[in-house]
């Protein structure tokens, strides 16, 4: 191969590879920070509530003074559920189930003589819009522990507000992963006491969070059959939270989305749509850039075609003739792809130090996504150039060339 390449490599344009290996760089880099950007972005706006869908809206039915005194109920029909689930915008619907039982629960600490109960209240939806860990969120009755969500905001008044007033410590979220609640459960001619544990805390939804196969056991046990409500809330999973058709359709229906799960909801569209975009650019960079490899390699091939020619007639097969071109154009690929991870890996330390100083706490996103699709590209570009220069190879032995 040394000989060969010694005469084949006269042709050859240093300009026309480097124009190759800079822009085949330029789009590799794009992609492969566009992936990586938004594994580390997307957490700023998802880790609140990790453990949901993120295209979702709570809605709600508005209530008004009049509607409160002549007694106008606030809750979703099945027609209205069913209005909603014919929507083009929607792509599913889950009811907000409520305890119809009395629920308290206490909490104590013995190393500073404090016991804490209140009054609480319990809520559910399908299984399938919450995405924790299945060893977690399941309600085993043979040892009943209750797996709770709560919102955020609750353990921010304990630390921020009583345990300050009392000079009491403070609680970290991991901290309360780890405390048993006593849970007391009473209605229908019944009480009894469980134990809770705090899986996840909710920046989005202020309810207290239960599995749905409790709620549907415990409303059988200790509610009344005559006290089974409709839903007042309801869980809307959406394809575009931006939709116009949304706004416009809750307000002519009288609807509501609690707090700002609209606006987070367009945050994190228009992140995708963003990266998206960018990813595109990238990926048109690096198919043009290809091109000009393939345009270089192909316009050298033809310059050396009397040579080609003369080899293949001494005895030289087409692969061992097509062998220097396709390692020259791996290697160069190979050299693409691991500087553009070197790039990719300085940017990222720049920008995380940014991330730090607006969340700080953020998780760091992996960086597998990116070294996968990075490799990828590069197997599927260099299996498509080695097979092209060797097709051009067997074209210029068939005289076709």
């Amino acid at each position: 191969m040394t000989y060969i390449w010694k005469l084949l490599r006269r042709h050859i344009s240093p300009a026309q590879l480097a124009g190759f290996f800079l822009a085949n760089l330029f789009g590799m880099v794009i992609v492969l920070l566009s992936i990586q950007f938004y594994q580390d972005v997307a957490p700023l706006f998802t880790q609140g509530d990790s453990f949901l869908k993120k295209d979702y809206l709570i809605v709600s039915k508005q209530v008004s003074t009049l509607g409160s005194f002549v007694g106008k109920s606030g809750t979703f029909t099945e027609a209205d559920i069913e209005e909603i689930e014919e929507q083009e915008f929607t792509q599913g619907v889950g009811a907000f189930m409520p305890s119809q039982f009395k629920v308290s629960a206490g909490l104590g600490m013995e190393q500073v003589g404090l016991k804490m109960s209140t009054d609480l209240f319990f809520e559910s939806v399908p299984d399938a819009y919450v995405d924790v860990n299945s060893e977690q969120w399941y309600f085993d009755f043979e040892e009943p522990v209750v797996p709770i969500i709560i919102p955020r905001n609750y353990l921010n008044l304990y630390n921020f507000g009583f345990a300050q007033s009392r000079s009491l410590p403070q609680l970290s979220e991991g901290v309360m992963g780890l405390l048993n609640l006593e849970i007391r459960i009473s209605g229908n001619g019944r009480s009894d006491v469980y134990k809770g544990n705090i899986v996840g805390f909710s920046d989005r939804l202020n309810t207290i969070l239960v599995p749905e196969t409790f709620m549907n056991w415990a409303n059988t046990l200790y509610a009344d059959a005559d006290a089974r409500k409709q839903p007042s809330r309801l869980i809307v999973e959406v394809d575009n939270p931006a939709d116009d058709r949304i706004v416009r359709f809750l307000e002519e229906k009288g609807y509501e989305a609690e707090n700002d799960k609209l606006d987070a909801g367009k945050t994190t569209w228009f992140l995708r749509v963003i990266v998206g975009i960018v990813l595109s650019v990238g990926l048109l960079i690096s198919l043009l850039s290809f091109y000009i490899l393939m345009l270089s390699v192909y316009l050298l091939l033809q310059k050396n075609t009397t040579k080609l020619e003369n080899l293949l007639l001494i005895g030289y097969s087409p692969a061992r003739v097509a062998l220097p071109y396709q390692v020259l154009t791996i290697l160069l690929n190979v050299g693409v792809w691991m500087l553009s991870v070197a790039l990719v890996w300085w940017v990222r330390t720049w920008y995380l130090h940014t991330l730090e100083s607006l969340s700080p706490g953020l998780p760091e996103g992996s960086c597998w996504l990116m070294l996968v699709v990075g490799f990828l590209l590069l197997v599927g570009v260099s299996v498509f150039n080695v097979l092209a220069i060797r097709r051009k190879v067997d074209a210029i032995w068939m005289h076709r060339g």
